[in-house]
């Protein structure tokens, strides 16, 4: 079933919610949400985006509220928690909102940080939950030769990685350094996120061989049955995470996570921690480690709460409708 804009109009809500940690430069999430025959779904692509690039998401959004769901192989999806680029004397308190955690990925190259203040933030981690696993995620903010001696300092101090995720912002760069660790005895796969969900071909990354491990955005990829595709096609173990979602984005990376065949890493879709406002009584919150595949239920008094001032509703309903014209 293929909805009309008027369709979506006669549900859409516009909700700001804000974050409790500054997160990439965002200190509130602008999300629209609306309402079909499966439920709620959420159209959330960031402001800067440009209507292209938001349209794909919106493709997401109408498929989980319209389309068909796939048919979910597990009921719960195990998650990491996230910790933003915080000071390390605040790294206990945002990782004490997820709870019992096994896995922690760590925001790094912050812009107007440093590498020593990555590092501190990585030890401090390691002191707190010597047992976690751990992830980092530069967002392409570092240059082969930054990554590889980023690398090389944590293994001196005795620190091993899961995973190093989209450590360079192209994919040559993410197949040289690749090429490095190869040549060296440390042994951290790479993982690619922005150099999946923002290609003009997502399989280039895996062509290329610049990477071990697909990081999958379903709302940026286009919905659950092109990410799907994708996880198939690649051949590479894959992560399904957020995009800094409410309950209701994260509700569909779950349920793509809950359709794959074989989930190896935790997932990151416990970011409804890092919100300090929803829009449901039920947030989709880690309980010992796991989130459950569920539709959300949507609270109006929620919306009605974090409703968007009336200038930024215009803004989402005119970005809808010209989203919506690149469809057609």
């Amino acid at each position: 079933m293929k909805p009309a804009l008027t369709d979506l109009l006669a549900s859409a809500r516009v909700v700001s919610l804000p974050l409790r940690t500054k997160f990439r430069g965002v200190v509130d999430r602008e999300v629209m949400l609306f309402e079909g025959p499966n439920g709620w779904a959420e159209w959330s692509p960031f402001l800067e985006y440009p209507d292209e690039e938001a349209a794909v998401w919106l493709s997401a959004a109408i498929e989980f509220a319209y389309g068909k769901t796939p048919t979910a192989v597990r009921d719960r999806i195990p998650v990491n928690a996230t910790l933003p680029a915080v000071a390390p004397d605040q790294v206990a308190a945002v990782l004490a909102r997820f709870g019992s955690f096994s896995t922690v990925k760590i925001k790094v190259a912050e812009p107007g940080q440093t590498p020593g203040q990555d590092v501190d933030r990585i030890v401090e981690v390691r002191k707190l939950y010597p047992e976690a696993k751990i992830r980092l995620d530069a967002n392409g903010g570092w240059s082969p030769e930054l990554s590889f001696s980023f690398i090389k300092a944590l293994a001196g101090q005795g620190i091993e990685l899961e995973y190093l995720e989209q450590p360079c912002k192209t994919i040559d760069e993410l197949a040289r350094l690749r090429q490095m660790i190869a040549e060296s005895s440390f042994n951290v796969p790479i993982a690619a996120d922005e150099s999946v969900r923002k290609a003009s071909d997502p399989m280039l990354v895996v062509e290329a061989e610049a990477a071990d491990i697909l990081v999958l955005k379903v709302a940026p990829l286009g919905g659950i049955s092109r990410a799907m595709e994708i996880a198939r096609g690649a051949g590479l173990p894959v992560v399904v995470s957020s995009a800094l979602d409410s309950s209701v984005g994260i509700s569909m990376g779950a349920h793509l996570a809950a359709a794959l065949p074989d989930l190896r890493f935790d997932c990151g879709l416990a970011t409804a921690s890092l919100l300090a406002g929803d829009v449901t009584r039920q947030p989709l919150l880690p309980v010992d480690g796991f989130i459950d595949v569920r539709r959300v239920e949507i609270d109006q008094q929620k919306l009605d709460i974090f409703e968007a001032e009336d200038h930024r509703i215009d803004w989402w309903v005119d970005r809808l409708d010209r989203a919506f014209k690149l469809l057609n």
